[in-house]
């Protein structure tokens, strides 16, 4: 698709970022300007300056992963080694254009700055279109652009269930003048058993909340991943366009959404542990279940509770799954570590619990699923098919779920980790989710 047609059929915004014509461009004008800020004239830029231009980049480059990954440490598996070439590149291109600068009229040295920038935009660009986290312009802008509702806090008084043998879908008549789409709103959930300090979640309602009767719909809990935020399921994972596009095939039920947060700031990482870091476990089995009680009418049997996340958050939520099954009936783990883990079990353990292993295995789901077997909890696993790095951890933990007896099951996606697995992902369980929670057959 040529970029013409592009600009005749979409508004420029809804321009793809991961593929097509635009970051294509932007990797051809961003080679040309390296490759144009590498060719100089004279002895003594192929001499001294290129030579010191690439040696300082490389050297800024190991001091960048030395702060990052050695002091810093917020990603406790390092930082992605694609992520890590693209920075360096990035690096180059500033560090060529300042070697230039001193032998430069004013015009020149605002080209070579221009050049540069064009660098650092064709790394964004290689970095974006590996973790898929903007695959468009108007994601990108997602958090201005977003407009979110006042919570449907209201109770009415005629609701509507299944009995055992059947699920919701059976007994729904959706009414007359039901809304297309459901509702996205940001709400506080405090921490009054836990004390968690949390920010604000993201609540999604489907078209089939605002009916009467209401429908008591099942509740999905979803976790970012760290760095991450509550808000990240809607801006980046668009989880309410994807439940709007199931409601709309089953006459406005979906299920209810809860996105907490459970990380307290972006950088953090609870580990979600009831620990010296933060009593996350009892945020999220407690504080955010007893909110959801008190201020929306839903089913409140564990099989109708679900929890799901990426990354981190679906560490978490398998760990929520083993440590809350009275909570929680089914899980969903995208792209989840083996262990929670601050980088390695020594630093987890003496962060989490001074140092006290027996701690930590009493809530490590991998010391739990050895002691205990459970039944009746149902287990997706998702995980991109070239994510050399947690794939692997992926299969251990399915195997470890199925020798627990979990109903389980593992599914492959394209692509390595991050929103171009986690995105799509959430979409194609949804109709599962459904499904395990009672909502539909």
């Amino acid at each position: 698709m040529t970029t013409l047609t592009l600009a005749t059929r979409w508004n420029p915004i809804d321009w793809p970022l991961t593929h097509g014509p635009i970051p294509n461009a932007v990797f051809v004008a961003g080679w040309a300007a390296l490759f144009a800020l590498a060719v100089g004239r004279g002895r003594s830029w192929w001499r001294v300056r290129l030579p010191a231009a690439l040696i300082t980049a490389a050297a800024l480059s190991l001091l960048l992963g030395v702060v990052v990954d050695g002091w810093w440490h917020p990603f406790p598996e390092g930082t992605p080694e694609y992520v890590t070439w693209w920075i360096a590149v990035a690096l180059l291109g500033f560090c060529l254009a300042g070697y230039r600068m001193r032998r430069l009229s004013w015009p020149r040295r605002g080209l070579a700055l221009g050049l540069s920038g064009l660098v650092l935009l064709l790394a964004a660009s290689e970095v974006n279109i590996g973790f898929g986290q903007f695959s468009n312009g108007r994601m990108m802008l997602a958090p201005w652009l977003t407009k979110t509702n006042g919570l449907v806090a209201s109770k009415v008084s005629q609701t509507l269930s299944a009995r055992p043998e059947q699920v919701l879908e059976d007994v729904w008549q959706p009414p007359a003048g039901l809304p297309a789409k459901g509702t996205v709103s940001v709400v506080t959930i405090p921490g009054l058993t836990s004390g968690f300090r949390a920010r604000d979640a993201y609540v999604y309602l489907p078209p089939a909340y605002q009916a009467t009767p209401r429908p008591l719909l099942p509740v999905l809990v979803m976790l970012p991943g760290q760095p991450g935020s509550p808000g990240d399921w809607v801006l980046s994972g668009q989880i309410n366009e994807a439940m709007d596009a199931f409601a709309a095939e089953h006459h406005g039920l979906a299920p209810i959404v809860v996105m907490p947060d459970h990380l307290g700031s972006t950088w953090a990482n609870t580990l979600c542990f009831d620990s010296k870091i933060a009593k996350a476990q009892t945020y999220l089995a407690v504080d955010v279940p007893r909110w959801v009680h008190h201020n929306l009418q839903t089913a409140t049997d564990r099989k109708a509770w679900a929890i799901g996340g990426a990354s981190m958050g679906g560490t978490c939520a398998l760990q929520l799954g083993v440590n809350a099954p009275d909570v929680y009936g089914s899980v969903l783990d995208m792209s989840g570590q083996e262990e929670p883990t601050l980088g390695t079990r020594e630093q987890t353990v003496k962060a989490a619990f001074g140092g006290d292993e027996s701690k930590f295995e009493a809530v490590d789901p991998a010391h739990v699923m050895a002691r205990r077997k459970f039944p009746d909890t149902s287990v997706a696993m998702v995980v991109g098919e070239h994510d050399d790095e947690f794939r692997p951890q992926m299969e251990k933990v399915y195997q470890r779920v199925q020798e627990a007896g979990m109903k389980a099951k593992f599914e492959l996606m394209p692509g390595r980790h991050g929103w171009v697995v986690f995105r799509p992902g959430i979409a194609r369980q949804i109709p599962w989710l459904a499904q395990q929670t009672g909502l539909t057959r």
